[in-house]
């Protein structure tokens, strides 16, 4: 059995938070993905024919998220050259920047026009925080899988279950099965967030952004290793 604190916990964790705040940014700023570059691109492309709103913010995102990012890896080369837990300072990071979306969501909220300055700003904090996220989990945790990246992930599960049950060499059996449980783990965690952010926003609305950040700060408490970023990647 797995411990807590381990890193099936925080694939746990973050995958869930994946799912959870992409599910509620999507529900209470009309359509905009805060974690989610591809569905941008399509509900920007949709909104462009059919005239609807919530454009501004769809052209904003991938830009910031792009921006969140590169200064996610500054920081992280700039905490490590001065001997920081860069690992759990990006997470506190994450953590206060999905308590600002919460605040501005709870606070604005909510949004039937998502172009005002104050649906932007709310987007803006769920979308940094997410960004981050990616970030620190490709550089500093790739042994993890993806905690956003569900179509990536789906493919190769079931290319990973094709491949079990039509039989492989023993020497590469055992590998295939453990890629294909942290998968197949990762894959049922975002949609359990999903789910039950799906269900609380109906219930409480914007409140149920309290969620998340409960779960971001016990990943960010959690007693992790902080390992060497993983250039290029």
């Amino acid at each position: 059995m797995k411990k807590f604190g381990g890193p099936a916990t925080m694939a746990a964790l973050l995958s869930f938070n994946g799912g959870f705040v992409d599910t509620a940014g999507f529900l209470g700023l009309q359509g905009l993905f805060v974690a989610h570059v591809t569905g941008n691109f399509v509900t920007l492309g949709a909104a462009l024919v059919h005239g609807s709103h919530g454009i501004i913010g769809k052209v904003l995102a991938l830009p910031e998220f792009v921006i969140v990012i590169a200064l996610a890896r500054l920081a992280g080369m700039a905490l490590r050259a001065h001997q920081q837990p860069v690992l759990r300072i990006l997470l506190s990071a994450k953590v206060a920047l999905l308590f600002c979306f919460f605040l501005l969501a709870v606070g604005f909220g909510p949004f039937p026009d998502p172009n005002t300055p104050a649906a932007l700003l709310t987007g803006f904090a769920g979308i940094a925080a997410m960004a981050l996220q990616n970030a620190l989990q490709r550089v500093h945790m790739p042994a993890l899988p993806p905690s956003t990246l569900m179509t990536g992930s789906t493919t190769q599960a079931t290319l990973d279950a094709v491949d079990l049950l039509t039989g492989l060499a023993p020497d590469q059996r055992a590998a295939v099965r453990a890629r294909f449980g942290k998968m197949s783990k990762a894959i049922l965690y975002f949609a359990a967030g999903c789910a039950l952010a799906a269900i609380l926003y109906a219930l409480v609305g914007f409140w149920c952004l309290a969620l998340p950040v409960l779960v971001g700060l016990v990943s960010a408490t959690m007693r992790i290793e902080d390992p060497a970023p993983v250039l290029g990647a």
